[in-house]
């Protein structure tokens, strides 16, 4: 599949890191660089206004989508694009989803995995054949990993289901696997057997 809108999610903070924002910059650039089209979540403080400034700066469209209710709240960013004010949390995944061929996170809170956990249950479901990542920004991600290792082991994610997480500290390798992505096939979920 190829590579020409990438949804990122990331936090609307900072974080307490200065490697956080550096990566988003760095990321930010890259999309530019590749032709690639960044969607995001429209605002322009955190993470997400880093994001977007770098990949405007360096040439790359950029499409937000934001909640009417959080356009003040979260400082809708000027000058991009394309802005798209919603009704909600819903309509705006479903057309950030819609509008892009795959997904990744920076690192972010509640919201960023509320976000890549939606999309990667539907990846699961075989609802879509996008890639689905993780930007590994300084280890940020390695006790999530862990967790869901952990879940793996005990039987909650089935065997190669976590396949279906890419994960790399590395933006440009990162990319690369993504613009080569095929989806393993969906799963059957009820086995002869089971119930």
């Amino acid at each position: 599949m190829a590579l020409r809108a990438l949804c990122v999610f990331c936090g609307a903070s900072s974080g307490n890191r200065p490697e956080y924002a550096a990566a988003a910059e760095a990321l930010g650039r890259a999309l530019a660089e590749r032709g690639i089209e960044l969607v995001f979540g429209g605002g322009g403080i955190g993470m997400m206004g880093t994001l977007a400034r770098a990949a405007l700066a360096a040439g790359a469209r950029v499409t937000g989508v934001i909640p009417e209710a959080l356009q003040k709240r979260e400082l809708a960013l000027p000058g991009m694009s394309e802005l798209h004010v919603v009704g909600s949390m819903h309509e705006r995944k479903a057309l950030m989803a819609e509008r892009s061929d795959g997904f990744v996170a920076l690192p972010g809170g509640f919201g960023t995995l509320e976000e890549f956990f939606e999309v990667l249950t539907w990846a699961q479901l075989g609802f879509h054949a996008k890639p689905v990542a993780l930007l590994d920004v300084g280890g940020f991600y390695a006790p999530l990993m862990a967790a869901l290792q952990h879940m793996e082991r005990e039987g909650y994610i089935r065997p190669g289901q976590m396949d279906l997480i890419l994960v790399d500290s590395d933006i440009g390798r990162l990319l690369g696997r993504m613009d080569g992505y095929r989806a393993p096939p969906a799963p059957r979920w009820i086995h002869k057997g089971e119930t």
